[in-house]
């Protein structure tokens, strides 16, 4: 007979922050350009696709960066609930994603869209708001909330 197992506590443990995610803490919500830039400086010179999670707090502040998942030269697969689990796992109030694309062209793809409304109904149920995603090349990025995708 198998053991039942019971969950008593679920804790994340930070074991090294990274210097170059020290200036993320002054990063908000509250414009759409600061965000890109902050994430052109951590991803915008990969040569594959890398998908980021921003965990905000009920103040907007950046409290959490999870590196969600890298993928291929044109193509990144992160399930809503990967993107989701550090937002929970930090009590996170809302999160913006965040990938680059490697060609250096932040124009979002068909599927760029469709993630963004996936995330957006998935966050309506947990009760973490979607803020926005972003898409950043090496020399800019774009705002889908921005520009009405979602």
């Amino acid at each position: 007979m198998k053991k039942l197992i019971e969950v008593i506590r679920i804790k994340q443990e930070v074991l090294e922050v990274e210097e170059k995610y020290q200036f993320m803490k002054e990063v908000t919500a509250s414009s759409p350009q600061r965000v890109i830039e902050a994430v052109r400086q951590l991803i915008g010179d990969e040569d594959r696709e890398v998908f980021l999670v921003l965990v905000l707090n009920t103040k907007n502040k950046v409290t959490a960066v999870h590196r969600c998942h890298t993928g291929s030269i044109n193509a990144s697969i992160a399930a809503p609930r990967e993107i989701f689990k550090s937002a929970i796992l930090n009590n996170g109030k809302s999160i913006i994603v965040a990938h680059n694309h490697p060609s250096f062209d932040p124009s979002p793809s068909m599927e760029d869209i469709a993630v963004s409304k996936r995330l957006e109904e998935c966050g309506e149920i947990l009760g973490i708001e979607l803020l926005d995603h972003v898409i950043v090349g090496n020399e800019g990025g774009i705002s889908l909330k921005e520009k009405g995708y979602f």
